[in-house]
């Protein structure tokens, strides 16, 4: 089999890799300052439906539709960073997946976004090079943000949040741009979702999804881009590679989960950093 005939063959889960992966980056960037906030699908269920509505009854094309989905995701994440800027921990996590269920309420019971039924005819035009440019786009951006001082202010807040007041640093500015910028990212990945999938529905924007998410971010590593673009791109892969164990393949995220948690607390992009440090020594 050529690389042409294994592409017409797995081109929809290329593509969805390429999306996951993307998706996952968007919960990297909270996960990195410290917030375990669980809204990304939220906030891509939003950019999905902007993307989709602006399509469909203004036929504008996917590449014009991006920047106001994102807009629209980054806003959300602003406007929600507001009431939750003082939770920590579990509870920020609880407000955000109750956030995350409103949506899913409201896209359930709108006219305009199908209900509970969904919307389907998008047009098809989430090519693979425009998922995988995308991917690198926000891999190179979150890079070139990983060597500023905003990065080091984030850093700081996640570590010490009263050491980074005493040094001069705004927690609550920096808490409230990773989550619009998380926000972002998520809503570029809800627009291509849409474009790839020609269909979606609330239930595509649900907790499980949410849950996905966080396995891909846990087990891949939150402490670089690496790992949660290595998470998403395994946890796609696998369950298709082990199809042939039928109802037995749902329990592998579990499986992996618990092993990576075991022996590799940092997550699989640990194997990387370890790997570098070697052959730099």
């Amino acid at each position: 089999m050529n690389l042409l005939d294994f592409y017409a063959k797995h081109s929809q889960l290329i593509d969805q890799i390429g999306i996951n992966a993307i998706l996952a980056l968007s919960l990297s960037v909270s996960l990195q300052a410290g917030q375990l906030a669980l809204s990304q699908v939220a906030f891509m269920g939003i950019a999905a439906y902007v993307s989709t509505i602006l399509a469909l009854q203004y036929h504008v094309p996917l590449v014009a539709t991006i920047p106001f989905a994102m807009a629209a995701s980054s806003a959300a994440a602003a406007l929600l960073a507001f009431p939750v800027r003082r939770l920590r921990g579990v509870f920020l996590a609880i407000a955000t997946i109750g956030f995350g269920e409103i949506v899913r309420v409201f896209a359930n019971n709108l006219k305009i976004t199908g209900g509970a039924e969904g919307i389907s005819g998008i047009p098809n035009d989430a090519t693979t090079p425009l998922i995988y440019g995308s991917l690198a786009i926000v891999v190179v951006v979150l890079l070139l943000l990983s060597r500023t001082k905003f990065a080091l202010a984030v850093t700081l807040v996640r570590e010490d949040e009263y050491a980074a007041r005493g040094v001069g640093v705004d927690v609550g500015s920096a808490r409230l741009l990773t989550l619009a910028l998380g926000g972002a990212i998520a809503g570029l990945a809800g627009a291509l979702h849409a474009h790839s999938a020609n269909f979606i529905t609330p239930a595509d924007f649900g907790f499980a999804t949410m849950e996905q998410v966080l396995v891909w971010c846990v087990i891949g590593g939150v402490a670089s881009p690496v790992g949660a673009v290595l998470g998403a791109t395994l946890l796609s892969i696998l369950p298709e590679a082990i199809r042939f164990l039928a109802d037995y393949r749902e329990i592998s995220n579990g499986v992996i989960l618990l092993a990576v948690i075991l022996f590799f607390p940092g997550g699989l992009s640990s194997l990387w950093q370890r790997g570098a440090v070697r052959v730099r020594t």
